[in-house]
């Protein structure tokens, strides 16, 4: 394991930017949001959880044998398959997901499931057994989120690595999506820029998972499976038509009571809104919670007139239930729902999200109260910035604070730009902006006694001097980086290591990189640092 002595500082999630008040509700503040949730984010909100969890006998059999094939092609070790061994015999489950992203996704993906696995650690020290698992999104039909990955190589560079869309992949899951030939080139591309202790080890990982002949889903699997070996982390994927079946009573009674479930999430979301929150899932008179395949197309599901209609092909309710008897593997649940599927084939406990799923649970949590007798309680996944020594560097050249980095890109470049000079005239700014400020306070008792309300005037003048000297000084910063150019370099440097795309670190960029250059124990220097229910983010100097 790495040394545990690495430098760190923490931001609550109100400090974040574009967090939600939902979410910061949810945190901090839980009485105002408790009427939409379970249960709270706390050590008796996650036993309270555990104890209610049921699972048909039979069910629990059927999911853990299927589980064991999924997880022995993915390449799954023996720690995996001693957590199955447990859930069989009674366990229950801490659930993540994510989306099967490219070469494994945003760095968040990682932090799921490592969030899962200390959850689960938790609940079984307190006498509650319980294992990670990780839901793929195989089902989701959006292959531009999908399809590809920012990757933080030397330089550094950042750049977007994306596959072309294959022909015929429109609408279709992208779990059945198979990579072809394209990713073959991009995947040994991507390897061989790998640098650092680890880079052998993760390019290899990334070359067998990553294949012409693999699915985005079966690749994402191999790739988590490798690299989170010895840690336990059961993955499933949904698309499984075993799994459909399973789940199909969901299923039906989601059809059924199409309408009665949209006016009790259209009820939920004005709730929602008279206590000042904002509903993540729009719905419409018209929604349904399902999605159905028309001609390999996943579509949603809507009502229309006495009947329903997915995308320009229309049903009637005998027709979709026959369908759903027939072949339930043709159906599949919206966002609102797929929890609650979960929940009917798994023993979850707890589910481990960001910021958007812990607002879906919001409105999920009435399709819960009508479709299910518990809901697990959510957990924060926690959340991490890697700042590595170029960007620390840079930060110190600067003056820079990490939290000045969330502020943008703007404010940043001010900030560097006012750092950015000669040593000398440096001090001369500095020395010079000390003395009028000096002066100025010099003047403000004599000028009160001669009329007070000059005063005002006095601290207008103030203001206006000082931002004149700072705009000058920037104006020489920027005279100085257009003699030597590194200041726009920097500036690049650090926004796409820190803020890439206006958003946190884990968001975007690709963790393999890290790993590669860090070693493969900094997983385990995470997991060390990953606290069931602290959401603060960690900012982390390599």
């Amino acid at each position: 394991m790495m040394a545990v002595s690495m430098e760190c500082h923490c931001l609550r999630s109100s400090e974040l930017p574009h967090t939600s008040k939902l979410y910061s509700c949810y945190l901090d503040d839980f009485p105002r949001a408790a009427r939409f949730y379970a249960h709270p984010p706390s050590e008796e909100g996650l036993q309270a959880a555990a104890r209610e969890v049921t699972l048909d006998a039979g069910v629990r059999a059927q999911v853990v044998e299927i589980l064991r094939e999924q997880n022995e092609r993915f390449g799954s070790d023996a720690a995996v398959s001693r957590n199955l061994d447990r859930l069989a015999a009674g366990a229950r489950a801490v659930v993540t997901g994510q989306q099967v992203g490219l070469f494994s996704g945003p760095a968040y993906s990682f932090y799921k499931a490592l969030t899962a696995v200390r959850a689960a650690q938790h609940l079984t020290e307190t006498g509650a057994d319980a294992v990670p698992i990780f839901w793929l999104a195989t089902e989701d039909h959006d292959l531009a989120e999908v399809n590809h990955t920012f990757w933080l190589g030397s330089g550094p560079r950042l750049d977007r690595v994306t596959l072309a869309t294959p022909e015929g992949a429109a609408g279709r899951p992208v779990g059945e999506i198979l990579l072809g030939e394209a990713v073959s080139k991009e995947a040994r591309a991507a390897a061989e820029a790998l640098e650092g202790t680890a880079a052998a080890e993760v390019g290899e990982a990334l070359l067998a998972s990553y294949k012409a002949e693999h699915s985005y889903g079966l690749a994402f699997g191999k790739m988590m499976a490798s690299l989170l070996a010895g840690r336990g982390v059961v993955l499933l994927d949904p698309l499984d038509a075993r799994l459909h079946r399973l789940g199909a009573e969901i299923y039906r009674r989601a059809l059924v009571d199409s309408e009665a479930l949209t006016e009790v999430l259209l009820r939920r979301n004005k709730e929602l809104e008279r206590a000042g929150f904002h509903p993540q899932v729009k719905v419409t008179e018209r929604s349904t919670l399902l999605f159905v395949k028309v001609d390999g197309q996943r579509q949603a599901l809507r009502r229309r007139n006495h009947g329903f209609a997915a995308g320009a092909k229309t049903f009637s309710a005998d027709e979709l239930a026959e369908t759903l008897e027939r072949a339930p593997e043709l159906f599949s649940a919206n966002v609102l729902l797929r929890p609650v599927l979960q929940d009917a084939i798994l023993p979850t406990a707890a589910y481990v999200g960001g910021p958007a799923e812990t607002a879906y649970f919001a409105q999920a949590e009435a399709i819960y109260r009508r479709l299910s007798g518990r809901m697990p309680t959510i957990l924060p996944r926690a959340g991490f910035t890697l700042v590595e020594p170029h960007a620390a560097r840079l930060l110190k050249k600067y003056g820079l604070e990490f939290e000045e980095i969330l502020r943008g890109r703007q404010y940043v470049r001010r900030e560097m730009e006012r750092a950015y000079l000669p040593a000398g005239l440096g001090k001369k700014f500095a020395a010079g902006e000390k003395d009028l400020q000096k002066i100025l306070r010099g003047l403000r008792t004599p000028i009160g006694k001669l009329d007070k309300t000059l005063a005002g005037a006095l601290g207008t003048a103030e203001r206006k001097m000082l931002y004149q000297f700072e705009k000058l000084r920037g104006k020489a910063g920027r005279a100085q980086n257009a003699r030597t150019g590194l200041l726009d370099a920097h500036e690049r440097v650090l926004m796409d290591a820190l803020f890439p795309h206006h958003g946190l670190q884990e968001r975007s960029l690709n963790l393999l990189p890290f790993l590669a250059r860090n070693g493969l124990p900094l997983l385990d220097e995470l997991l060390h640092r990953t606290h069931v229910r602290n959401a603060q983010h960690q900012v982390i100097y390599l």
